[in-house]
C-alpha cells in the first residue's frame, strides 16, 4: 500500500502558485523559516477579508438547514474578524481595515437576505482535508477543501459552489473548477450536476460555469502535478522573471531576505508575515 506521508501532495493553491512562478510555489509550500523550522504565509487585507467571509459561510454546512441562520452572519463574522484584525490581517491603518472589514459585512448581509443555495441541503465530505491518489504510479495525492457542495435531490446529485471575495472573475483557463470536479467525484459517492461560482460582491445570482469533463481533468492536473513533483526532487524552482522577482514570489522574498514583519501563528501552524505594501492589483490576485 502507498504512504500518504512520502507522496507529492498537491491542491487548486500550489499548483496555480506552481504555475504563476515555480518559486513562488517554493516558497509557499516547500520552504520552512529558518528560526522557528514553519513554513510562511504573507498575509493581506485581500486574504483576510476571504478568509473571514469563507469562515463564516462554511461552518453553516455543517448545521442543519433550519438552523443555519438563527445568529446572525454579522456576529459570527466578528468573531472570525478577530483572527485578522489590525497588523495580523496585513493592515496599514484602522481606516484601511474599517473599509474591508465593512465590504465583508455587505457580503454577508446579502446572503443573509438572499441564501439561495445555502438554505437547502449541504453534503458535507467527512474528511478535514479531502484527498485521493491522482496517481499511485507518479505517487502524487491530489486535496483541496470545497467551499460548498449543495445536495440537489431530484437526482441525488451535488452542485459545486465557490464563494468568490475579490472583486477579478476568475480566469477561464484556470484549474480550479476541473481540480475541484475530480475531488469531488472521487471523495464522495454522488454525481456532480453542475458547478457555480458565486461572487459575493455582485449580488445573490450564482455563475454557473460548464462542468469540466473529468478525463481531461484528471490528464491536464497530472501533467501539472508531475511537473510539480520533479521539480521538487530537482530542487529547482525559477522566476520567470529572475533578476526582479514577479508579483507572486515577490512578498515572500521579503520575508526570506527579513524586510517582513512576523505578525503570529496560522491555524496550521505556519509563520504569518506582512510586508510593508502590496501593489492594490497583488492584493486582489490572492488563491483561496
Amino acid at each position: 500500500m502507498k504512504d500518504k506521508y512520502t507522496a507529492t501532495w498537491v491542491s487548486y493553491s500550489s499548483i496555480s502558485a506552481f504555475m504563476q512562478c515555480p518559486r513562488s510555489y517554493y516558497l509557499r509550500n516547500v520552504y520552512r523559516h529558518p528560526k522557528s523550522g514553519k513554513k510562511i504565509k504573507v498575509m493581506g487585507p485581500a486574504l483576510a477579508l476571504g478568509q473571514a467571509v469563507h469562515e463564516v459561510l462554511e461552518e453553516l454546512a455543517g448545521l442543519e438547514t433550519k438552523k443555519r441562520f438563527n445568529t446572525s452572519l454579522i456576529e459570527r463574522f466578528d468573531d472570525a474578524w478577530e483572527k485578522v484584525s489590525g497588523q495580523r490581517g496585513g493592515f496599514s491603518t484602522v481606516d484601511q481595515e474599517r473599509k474591508i472589514k465593512a465590504r465583508g459585512q455587505e457580503m454577508l448581509r446579502m446572503v443573509m437576505s438572499n441564501p439561495g443555495p445555502l438554505q437547502n441541503l449541504a453534503v458535507k465530505i467527512q474528511k478535514d482535508l479531502p484527498y485521493y491518489w491522482l496517481s499511485e504510479e507518479d505517487d502524487i495525492i491530489l486535496c483541496g477543501k470545497i467551499d460548498w457542495l449543495e445536495y440537489l435531490p431530484e437526482t441525488d446529485s451535488v452542485h459545486i459552489i465557490d464563494f468568490k471575495t475579490g472583486k477579478s472573475r476568475e480566469d477561464e483557463g484556470s484549474l480550479q473548477l476541473p481540480i475541484y470536479h475530480l475531488l469531488v467525484h472521487n471523495c464522495q459517492n454522488r454525481k456532480t450536476e453542475k458547478a457555480s461560482y458565486w461572487y459575493l460582491e455582485e449580488g445573490p445570482a450564482l455563475t454557473e460555469k460548464t462542468l469540466p469533463d473529468l478525463q481531461e481533468a484528471h490528464a491536464q492536473v497530472l501533467e501539472i502535478a508531475q511537473k510539480v513533483k520533479l521539480a521538487r526532487q530537482l530542487e529547482l524552482f525559477k522566476c520567470p522573471n529572475e533578476n526582479d522577482g514577479c508579483f507572486s514570489c515577490r512578498p515572500y522574498e521579503m520575508v526570506v531576505d527579513g524586510k517582513a514583519e512576523h505578525v503570529g501563528v496560522g491555524e496550521f501552524g505556519e509563520d504569518i508575515f506582512v510586508v510593508e505594501r502590496l501593489d492594490e492589483q497583488e492584493k486582489e490576485s490572492v488563491l483561496l
